[in-house]
């Protein structure tokens, strides 16, 4: 299921208060998605990590009770009290059998020893296949029976909408849409430490933010992506010093063209990530798309349409659809 599918079908069953369970592999976006959620109802979120958790954390400490002579539960600081939020079990299924076991209660019953979670609370979790090369224990029937599932997907297209709304670094933004396999490069049956995903391309982005010498960069980033990406990624980016400049293009409407596919999607994120800066400059934007090749000017317009850019009003538009309605139709 892709994240924008994942997004809107986890939102709804939070709403309900139903136990959901997010499967994926590492670094796609498990965690985020879920949190982005919470950021769009403006509730609570509280991130527990189960893998790292011992069975009397959850449960808490038992102390004796002098009035009731009885022993009770002090339940743990970090579990919510009040409001409204998402809990998020994170790695559940990297959790100790005997951590399970705890959460399985509070799971089941919204309860854990004298602990009750409050109602406007629900609870989702997320975990890595079994195969995903991490450490897992099979979940008991009777948990998983608890949740809905969901099985994450990496999908291009909806990774390059969430990059262009975060402003990740254009020069990754093009490198893949260019190269759309190099966006998860994960195998389980592989050894390798280091190998895309969505997550370690955001480091990427942050890699090429800071002041970090030109002459560590393959290093770093082969530590990051894998060596064979990494070095593909850094020949890619040679291709922005080749670009037709992006300002001038953006002032005028006019500006050379280029037929190297590689320069096309380079150019074609610059133009869109500098348009979401200032929309001012669209209708020149569309004047020089009318001279592009069909593709890379309906993968303009239809990435600047996605991240909610409007232009029907645009005095161009009508000519630009009338040109490449052979495509759209």
């Amino acid at each position: 299921m892709k994240a924008s599918e994942l997004r809107k079908s986890i939102a709804a069953l939070v709403a309900q208060k139903v136990p959901t369970f997010l499967w994926g592999a590492p670094g796609v976006g498990k965690s985020s998605i879920v949190k982005q959620i919470a950021k769009e109802k403006e509730i609570g979120f509280i991130d527990l990590r189960l893998a790292l958790m011992d069975p009397t954390d959850l449960k808490g400490i038992p102390f004796y009770d002098k009035e009731s002579h009885t022993a009770l539960w002090a339940p743990p600081a970090f579990l919510p009290k009040e409001g409204a939020g998402i809990l998020f079990l994170d790695e559940l299924n990297s959790a100790p059998p005997s951590v399970q076991s705890s959460a399985y209660q509070l799971i089941l019953d919204r309860k854990i020893g004298e602990y009750i979670l409050p109602d406007d609370w629900a609870i989702v979790a997320a975990g890595n296949r079994d195969g995903d090369r991490g450490v897992t224990y099979r979940m008991p029937a009777p948990l998983a029976n608890r949740f809905v599932h969901f099985e994450m997907e990496v999908n291009v297209q909806d990774w390059r909408l969430w990059a262009f709304e975060k402003g990740v670094d254009v020069r990754v933004l093009a490198y893949i849409s260019y190269k759309n396999e190099h966006l998860f490069t994960f195998d389980a049956k592989s050894d390798a430490k280091s190998f895309a995903t969505p997550r370690s391309w955001e480091y990427v982005h942050n890699v090429l933010q800071s002041d970090l010498e030109s002459s560590l960069l393959l290093e770093v980033l082969s530590g990051t992506v894998g060596k064979e990406v990494a070095v593909d990624f850094l020949n890619f980016i040679k291709v922005m010093d080749k670009l037709p400049d992006i300002d001038a293009i953006l002032q005028t409407g006019q500006g050379e063209q280029s037929e190297a596919v590689d320069v096309l999607y380079a150019l074609s994120s610059g133009l869109v990530s500098r348009v979401l800066e200032d929309e001012s400059k669209l209708d020149n934007l569309l004047q020089y798309t009318l001279q592009m090749k069909s593709e890379f000017s309906v993968m303009i317009i239809q990435d600047l349409q996605r991240n909610g850019v409007k232009m029907e009003h645009a005095p161009l538009f009508k000519e630009w659809v009338k040109a490449f309605s052979y495509i759209l139709d």
